[in-house]
C-alpha cells in the first residue's frame, strides 16, 4: 500500500465524494417527490393517470440506470433536449428512484386498514385531512425500511455517473488507475469514501425505524 499516493490524492477523492453526495441527495429528493405523487395516484386509482404511472414504473424498474443515463445524455439531444453530466445524473436517479419509492410508499398506504380512513370520513374529516392525520403517519412508519433501503440503493447507483463523464468517486478511481496503475490504493479509497457516505445513512434508517415503531406506528 503506497501511503504517499493515498495522501496525495485523498483531496481529489474528497472533492468527488462531495459531488457524489450532493447529486445523490438531490436525485433522492426528486425521486421521493415523484414516488409520493405516483403512490397517491395508484392508491386513489385515478383514471388514466394510474395507467400512465404503471407504465412508467414498469419501464423504470426494468431498465438499468446506465441505459437510462445514455438515453438522457446521448438520445435526448437528437430531439433538441441537451443536459450537462450533473443534470443527467440527477434526472436519471430521479427517474429510476421514483418508481422504487412509489412502490415503497404504496405498500405503506395499502397497509393501513381501510376502516381507519372510513372512520375519519365518518367523523367529518376531508380526504386530505384523513390522509394527513390518519393514513400518512402509519403508512410512513411501514414504509421507512423500504424507503431507507432505496436511499442506500440510489446512493450506490451514483457509481455509474462516470459513464457520462461526471467526476464522481468512480470516475476518479478509474482515472487514477488508468494514469498510475495504483489499483489497490485507488479502490481502497473508493471503498472507504462510499462507506463514509453510506454507513451513516444506514444507521439513520435503523434509528428512524426503531423510533417510529416505539411510538406505536407500523407495529
Amino acid at each position: 500500500m503506497n501511503w504517499e499516493f493515498i495522501s496525495k490524492y485523498l483531496p481529489l477523492y474528497e472533492k468527488a465524494a462531495w459531488l457524489t453526495l450532493k447529486l445523490g441527495l438531490l436525485g433522492i429528493v426528486l425521486a421521493t417527490l415523484v414516488g409520493l405523487l405516483c403512490a397517491a395516484v395508484r392508491y386513489y386509482r385515478i383514471p388514466v393517470l394510474e395507467g400512465i404511472v404503471r407504465i412508467y414504473i414498469e419501464i423504470s424498474r426494468n431498465t438499468p440506470l446506465l441505459i437510462q443515463l445514455f438515453f438522457i445524455y446521448y438520445g435526448l439531444p437528437k430531439i433538441g433536449i441537451r443536459t450537462d453530466p450533473a443534470s443527467c445524473g440527477v434526472a436519471g436517479l430521479a427517474f429510476l428512484g421514483g418508481s422504487y419509492m412509489a412502490e415503497a410508499f404504496r405498500s405503506g398506504l395499502e397497509s393501513v386498514d381501510p376502516i381507519q380512513s372510513e372512520t375519519a370520513y365518518a367523523l367529518g374529516m376531508s380526504r386530505s385531512q384523513a390522509l394527513r392525520f390518519i393514513i400518512l403517519p402509519q403508512a410512513a412508519a411501514v414504509s421507512v425500511p423500504a424507503y431507507m433501503a432505496n436511499v442506500i440503493f440510489l446512493l450506490k447507483e451514483t457509481s455509474v455517473f462516470s459513464a457520462v463523464s461526471l467526476m464522481d468517486l468512480m470516475f476518479t478511481a478509474k482515472d487514477l488507475i488508468g494514469l498510475y496503475y495504483k489499483t489497490t490504493e485507488s479502490l481502497a479509497m473508493l471503498v472507504g469514501f462510499y462507506l463514509i457516505i453510506l454507513l451513516p445513512v444506514s444507521a439513520l434508517g435503523n434509528v428512524l425505524e426503531r423510533r417510529l415503531r416505539y411510538a406505536g406506528f407500523g407495529a
